[in-house]
């Protein structure tokens, strides 16, 4: 299985994606790894993405994808996933093997969020330009991210019926890596 932790950038999507992997036994994938250069160039100078702009990304990450519900082999992702058609888009090989859910939250927590994060490429400037591109998914899981992040990965946990295995605490996000303080 595949669970897609989707939503606007500060929304905690790495470091409770990083908590629910750890609770589950299972791979994180973080999705931004994926973008090529020119993207996080593009981001980090407070251009928002195009569609044309997303999708070498989304290629990427819907390879990785597939390979997991190929072998099936459980993993986490953290990925914006702002549209419909880009989750249709990531799960059109298996949609059965592909879960996500939706880290939604009051702009203004998403913001503080962002504005005391550092060396990450997504600033709170881009905030807005996410906001208005998001389209919440209709049938899919949905956390409240205000909570902690143990919280937040045992709601999602309960909601999927998925139970925890024993593992190490999850360690703090380095800074400039996804979203330390969400």
């Amino acid at each position: 299985m595949v669970i897609v932790l989707m939503g606007v950038s500060g929304s905690g999507k790495t470091t409770v994606g990083k908590q629910l992997a750890a609770d589950l036994g299972w791979k994180f994938v973080e999705g931004d790894d994926y973008h090529p250069p020119e993207n996080v160039a593009k981001m980090a100078g407070g251009t928002p993405l195009t569609d044309a702009d997303r999708r070498p990304w989304l290629k990427a990450l819907r390879q990785r994808i597939d390979a997991a519900c190929a072998t099936d082999e459980n993993i986490v992702v953290a990925c914006s996933a702002l549209k419909h058609e880009y989750r249709d888009y990531l799960e059109r090989d298996d949609p059965a093997c592909v879960r996500y859910v939706y880290l939604h939250g009051s702009e203004a927590l998403f913001r503080e969020r962002l504005e005391s994060r550092k060396g990450h490429f997504m600033g709170a400037n881009m905030l807005r330009s996410q906001l208005e591109a998001m389209e919440p998914p209709v049938g899919e899981v949905t956390v409240d991210a205000a909570p902690p992040p143990d919280r937040i990965a045992a709601d999602i946990r309960a909601k999927l019926g998925a139970p925890a295995t024993p593992s190490a605490p999850v360690p703090a996000s380095p800074a400039g890596s996804g979203c330390g303080p969400c």
